[in-house]
Parts: C-alpha cells; structure tokens; sequence
C-alpha cells in the first residue's frame, strides 16, 4: 500500500482585477494609439491622444480603467479617456476629496 504525500499550497499573491478588460471599448486595438512613440511631436501627441479619447469616450469600462489608472499610478499613456497630466490631476482631485471627507 503506498501512502499519499499531502499537497502541497503554493502562496500565490492576490491578482488585480482584470475582468473589466474584457469589456474594453480598446480591446484589440493597437496600443501606439494610447501609448506614443518616442520623441512623438506635439502635435502628434495631441491629434493621437484625441483618437484615444474618442474611443476611451464610449467605452463601457471606462471608469473602471480609469480608476484602475488612478489607483496604480499608471503614468503613461491614455487610460479612461485621459492623459499622464489629466491623470495627475485627478489623482490630486481625489485625494483633496477623502482629505477633506
């Protein structure tokens, strides 16, 4: 008769969700389109970052991406419809907000 050996329990650290992903108005789409290449051009910049943010705009998942950004910090590229320096703001938004809460 042989005996079993337990098994044994990796720890496995918790996974963010990711779930709303799934549901992303971008979610296919090539990513130069929220991430700019180096040494992109202003004016680039801007005519590609509002692209994103149109596509960003009717995405039903775009709080959830958004605040996934916020939380992280993401610091580049277009998450829920808004740049690195949008992105900043909010943060400080929200932060003077549960300061003052």
């Amino acid at each position: 008769m042989s005996q079993s050996r337990p098994r044994r329990r990796t720890a496995s650290l918790p996974s963010p969700a990711w779930g709303w992903q799934n549901s992303a108005a971008c979610l296919g789409e090539d990513l130069s389109l929220f991430f700019g290449p180096e040494g992109e051009r202003q004016a680039e910049r801007e005519l590609r970052e509002r692209r994103a943010k149109r596509l960003c705009a009717g995405c039903p998942v775009r709080t959830s991406c958004l605040d996934h950004a916020v939380s992280r910090p993401e610091k580049y590229g277009t998450w829920g419809g808004l740049n690195e320096e949008e992105r900043t703001s909010e943060r400080r938004r929200r932060m003077r907000r549960a300061n003052a809460a």
